[in-house]
């Protein structure tokens, strides 16, 4: 089963409502199949802007994070009984981005001045062949481009 996040917006709350909330997306959860690995309790945060949800404009919510695994033709009947909750306030469902590899630096090549350093010599390298792909070819037999001023 692939692993999803969950971020949550609740509505404003005291603890029990809270965990009232929890245990119901918990449930849904626990009733299609999947399992929870952890839940991320982030704070009350202003949100950045307005919401509106079930007929109310929210400006604070409640921050959670649920991380789970879960069969994926699940994931929609997950994600509907959380747009149904009216003290949900915002829940989307992706799936967990895995990195492919590591990344190894070393302090010597952070000390180097960037453009000698091979991570950015590779950049470089990337947009020289762009742009080489990219200009434009005349085909006039000119030398020049006889439609400028």
């Amino acid at each position: 089963m692939p692993t999803y996040e969950m971020p949550l917006l609740l509505r404003l709350g005291n603890k029990a409502e809270y965990t009232s909330i929890l245990k119901n997306v918990a449930n849904s959860i626990f009733e299609t199949g999947g399992f929870i690995r952890r839940i991320e309790n982030w704070g009350n945060q202003e949100l950045p802007c307005k919401a509106s949800a079930h007929g109310k404009t929210h400006t604070h919510a409640g921050h959670f994070m649920f991380c789970f695994d879960s069969p994926p033709s699940k994931i929609f009947t997950i994600h509907d009984n959380c747009k149904r909750n009216i003290n949900i306030i915002r829940a989307e469902v992706y799936k967990e981005v895995v990195p492919e590899k590591q990344v190894q630096c070393t302090l010597e090549e952070e000390l180097l001045p960037p453009p000698y350093r091979p991570s950015v010599q590779k950049l470089i390298e990337e947009s020289r062949k762009k742009i080489e792909k990219t200009k434009y070819q005349y085909k006039s037999g000119l030398d020049y481009y006889p439609f400028t001023k």
